[in-house]
C-alpha cells in the first residue's frame, strides 16, 4: 500500500493467504525497522543454528503486523499531516497478513474478526498511540 504523494512511501505490506513462493522471500527492505518474510522449505531442510547478538538500534516509529485468523476487516490509511484525507482502503480476510510500517490507519470490522497483533516494544498505550477523531 503506497501513499499517493510524489514520494510514494510504502505505508503497509499485505501478504494474501494465497501467496506461495519457494525459499526465503522478504517483503521489507533491510533498513526497515520491522522485517517481514515468507519462507517455504521442503521436508528435512536444515536451518543452521544461530542467534541474534545484542545491538543498538534506533527505531523512530511503531510498526505492527496483523494476522487475520477469522472474519474480515477493512484497513483505512491516511496521511498523518492531513488526518481527514484517507488515501487508500484494503480488505483483509482470513489468512491475510499486513505489516503497517508508517502513517495513520483505522479499521472497520466487516465480519466478526479474530486477529493476532505483533509490534515492537516497549509500548505505552497513553504515549505510544495518538487517537484521531474524524469530524
Amino acid at each position: 500500500v503506497c501513499s499517493s504523494d510524489l514520494k510514494k512511501k510504502v505505508y503497509a505490506i499485505i501478504i494474501r493467504s494465497s501467496f506461495k513462493k519457494k525459499g526465503i522471500n522478504f517483503f521489507t527492505k533491510h533498513t526497515d525497522s520491522f522485517q517481514l518474510g515468507y519462507i517455504d522449505y521442503k521436508t528435512n531442510h536444515k536451518i543452521i543454528p544461530h542467534y541474534h547478538p545484542k545491538e543498538k538500534k534506533i527505531i523512530n516509529t511503531t510498526s505492527e503486523a496483523l494476522i487475520i485468523k477469522k472474519g474480515s476487516i477493512q484497513v483505512n490509511f491516511f496521511d498523518v499531516k492531513n488526518q481527514k484525507k484517507y488515501f487508500k482502503s484494503k480488505i483483509l480476510k482470513k489468512g491475510d497478513i499486513i505489516l503497517i510500517l508508517r502513517g495513520g490507519h483505522g479499521f472497520n470490522v466487516i465480519k466478526n474478526v479474530e486477529m493476532i497483533e505483533i509490534k515492537q516494544g516497549p509500548y505505552f498505550a497513553k504515549k505510544s498511540k495518538v487517537r484521531v477523531i474524524k469530524k
